[in-house]
This record gives C-alpha cells, structure tokens and sequence, in this order.
C-alpha cells in the first residue's frame, strides 16, 4: 500500500502515537502546575467578592438620613422631651441614632464634657464595626499578586530546566507547561488584586463618608446642648 500510494503521487501521513500521548501529558502538567498557584487565587478571590458584598451592604445601611433625624432630636430636646428623644433614638437602627441615644440618656446626670466623651466612645465603636475585615481584603490585595508572581518564577525554573535536561534542544511542547504556568499565575494574580484592591478603596470612601456625618451629627448634638443655656 505505502508503495502504491507513491506511485500515484500521495504521501502517506504517519502519525506517532507516542508522540501524541506526550504532548496530552504535557498538557496535563501543564494544567496541573498552573492549579496549584491558581485555586488558592480562587479562594482569595471568592473571600474578596463575600467580604466587599457583606461589607457594602454594612456600610451602606450606616449611611441613614441624619439630617431629619437631628432636626426631631432637636425639636424634642428644646422641648424637654427627653424621654420622646430616647424613644425616636431606640425606634432607628443606626450609627446616629446609637451615638444620640447615649448622650440623650446621659443628660441630668453628667457633664456636658462626660457627654461629649461618652458619644465619642460610640462613634468610635461604630467606625470599628465599619472597617472590621477591611484589613482582610487590603491583605488579598497585596498577597494575590505577591502568589502570581510566586508562580511565575516556578513556572520559568521549570522551563528553564527543561531546556538544561534537553541538553538546550528543547521544543515548543518541552516549554509549554512552565511558559504556561508563568502567564497564568500571573495574569490571575494580577486580576484578583486589581479587584480586591477596587473594592478595599471603594469601602474606605463610604467607610470616611459616614465618619464625617459621624463627627458632623456629634457636634450638632453638643452645639444643641449649649443653646438653652445660652
């Protein structure tokens, strides 16, 4: 048959089973390599996407109306309703509402000074709930790269020792699974951190929003204190 093939003109294909089934183990290993530094990117970031919806929506329900809320504490507490003010403070579920409420409980019974201090206790225990795990997310930003790259210097020493074991005749295939496990880890190194650190910078600017109405609300409320004596 090979000869009558060259008699008319054909060239016969040869195929190299041995051939093949090496470069479906390359592809293997290469795919293998490449996990090892990818599924714990995978795990950062599935950490990173729970952290910024569940802090997302901490902080976006911090973020409450303080402006109307000041101005029916005001109207109850020039009125001398205080236990009114107590009742508006308990009926919301705030950061404002919270620091009001232990400054409203503390009047008659301390100093205008223990007052001012006692809200501040409490609008620093509100920013803590705020930012808490942030600092985890900021670590994914950093480390996610830090693990690509990791990745990429194995994946190199790997092709490059391939080439030594080949005595330098090493083909295309010989490089594939550390070349690959190079790009790889790279590349999702890069995108988890890129996304982590997006997301850590957009919590912070809510986070900073709501400690500036915070600090906005505590002086209103001090300021509110000093008018009947005034």
């Amino acid at each position: 048959m090979f000869f009558l093939l060259q008699a008319e003109g054909v060239t016969p294909v040869v195929t190299n089973p041995e051939a093949e089934v090496a470069t479906n183990q390359t592809i293997f290993e290469m795919l293998l390599g490449s996990w090892v530094f990818m599924l714990p990117l995978v795990i950062l970031l599935g950490v990173a996407i729970f952290l910024w919806i569940e802090r997302y929506l901490t902080i976006k329900g911090s973020d409450a109306d303080a402006e109307e809320f000041m101005k029916q504490v005001r109207a109850y507490v020039l009125s001398g309703n205080i236990q009114g003010a107590k009742a508006l403070c308990e009926s919301r579920n705030d950061p404002f509402s919270r620091m009001i409420h232990k400054g409203v409980s503390r009047l008659g019974s301390a100093s205008l000074k223990d007052i001012e201090g006692s809200i501040e206790n409490v609008g620093k225990l509100e920013v803590y709930r705020m930012e808490r795990r942030l600092s985890l997310l900021a670590t994914i930003a950093g480390a996610a790269p830090m693990i690509g790259f990791f990745g990429t210097v194995v994946g190199m020493i790997v092709a490059f020792q391939e080439i030594v074991e080949k005595g330098g005749n090493a083909n295309a295939v010989d490089l594939a699974g550390g070349i690959s496990t190079a790009m790889l880890t790279t590349a999702g190194g890069l995108v988890v951190g890129i996304l982590a650190y997006f997301a850590y910078n957009t919590l912070v600017a809510m986070v900073n929003k709501v400690v500036y109405k915070l600090e906005l609300t505590s002086t209103e409320f001090i300021d509110l204190l000093q008018e009947p004596a005034s």
